[in-house]
């Protein structure tokens, strides 16, 4: 495996540092599902304010998902989101270092739509863009507005956004492109501008078929769950399926920081948003996912860790017990790098830049050292 390099994009993966990021929250409620947890309203403004501390604490890239349909509750989780593209486009504006991925479902959007999207983004990034590729699995979000397409399955899916990204990587570098595909037509199709360079790509995908469509077509995967051990397992399968293809993807993981200047007081802090939970909000998170408790007839492992109130893996702590906990997760999975959540972005993105990030930046540089931002 160690025979293939990353394609360089200007970050701290490139040269074997590990690259750290947020996951904006474009939707009110963030990532905690409690009545108790810190008010985000998934403004722009908010979303403004994480950018440009996310940039000034040295971070790599901002990130943001999309969503058509929250989860209700008590909280109205996720019920008002922004869109990601416009959304990016905004915040290429108003920071000029950190990397601005965006994300798109590929259902929802024509391959020569988004080509023209990610073009734009490019240009107005300054080579800065990159796209999360999500290959669409929520039904009930899709369905209300007409756009599920019946009789795709899960291998389906990654058999249309197969094509759909094979269209896009053909539109950025050819003068025009005529495809004839099972999903996707194009007939002496042209897209100008092309990117200066071709955004980075993202997917999630923790199936066989998910794996290996964002080993051959993805510079990197996110995988899920905190567990350092089956990081590592999940991350050497990912590398190990990439490297039989002559390629090399970066893998990355989630993770939810609650910062405190004591562990006592981060594990109260925890304590005060799972006293909080909101019961509903959790319904229709696991309803979308299409395993609800009262469907299934019993309460599974993602059920559990969700009623703890955080929706992702999470850590909490002073700062010195995040710097060993990360440390360890890099060190026993071999991962690239991290996306974060915070419960508070205001407080947490400063905090993370001044006490942990320098720590990380200096026990990981890489072969090379580079600069916060590459």
């Amino acid at each position: 495996m160690t025979q293939f390099e990353p394609t360089p994009f200007d970050i701290p993966s490139d040269s074997g540092g590990k690259d750290l990021g947020i996951f904006l929250p474009i939707a009110n409620g963030g990532w905690i599902l409690s009545k108790n947890k810190p008010e985000l309203d998934g403004s722009y403004a908010y979303n403004r304010n994480c950018a440009i501390l996310a940039e000034e604490a040295g971070l790599d890239f901002i990130m943001s998902m999309s969503k058509f349909r929250g989860y209700g509750g008590e909280t109205h989780h996720w019920n008002s989101s922004l869109d990601p593209v416009v959304l990016m486009a905004a915040l290429a504006e108003v920071t000029s270092k950190v990397k601005v991925w965006t994300t798109v479902h590929t259902i929802l959007q024509n391959p020569a739509v988004v080509a023209k999207m990610m073009a734009t983004l490019d240009q107005v990034s300054k080579g800065r863009s990159g796209l999360n590729v999500v290959t669409g699995s929520y039904k009930g979000e899709f369905a209300q507005m007409g756009a599920w397409p019946e009789g795709v399955d899960h291998d389906g899916r990654y058999d249309l956004a197969k094509e759909w990204v094979t269209a896009i990587k053909r539109l950025w570098r050819e003068d025009s492109v005529t495809m004839d595909g099972k999903y996707f037509q194009l007939d002496d199709c042209e897209s100008w501008p092309k990117p200066e360079r071709r955004p980075f790509l993202v997917c999630a995908g923790s199936s066989k078929k998910g794996m290996h469509f964002t080993s051959e077509e993805m510079d990197a995967i996110f995988l899920s769950g905190g567990n350092p051990e089956e990081l590592a397992e999940a991350s050497h399968a990912a590398k190990a399926d990439a490297a039989a293809m002559g390629r090399y993807v970066r893998t990355y993981s989630m993770m939810t920081v609650l910062l405190a200047d004591t562990d006592e007081e981060a594990e109260a802090t925890a304590r005060h948003y799972a006293a909080g939970f909101d019961e509903g909000a959790m319904h229709g998170m696991m309803r979308a996912y299409g395993f609800l408790d009262a469907e299934i007839g019993k309460e599974n492992a993602f059920t559990k860790k969700a009623r703890s109130s955080f929706m992702s893996a999470h850590v909490a702590g002073s700062s010195q017990t995040v710097i060993d906990r990360l440390t360890e997760l890099f060190e026993v999975s071999q991962t690239d790098g991290l996306m974060l959540i915070f419960p508070d972005y205001m407080t947490g993105i400063p905090k993370f830049g001044q006490e942990v990030l320098p720590v990380l930046r200096e026990r990981f540089p890489g072969k090379v050292k580079v600069g916060s931002h590459g």
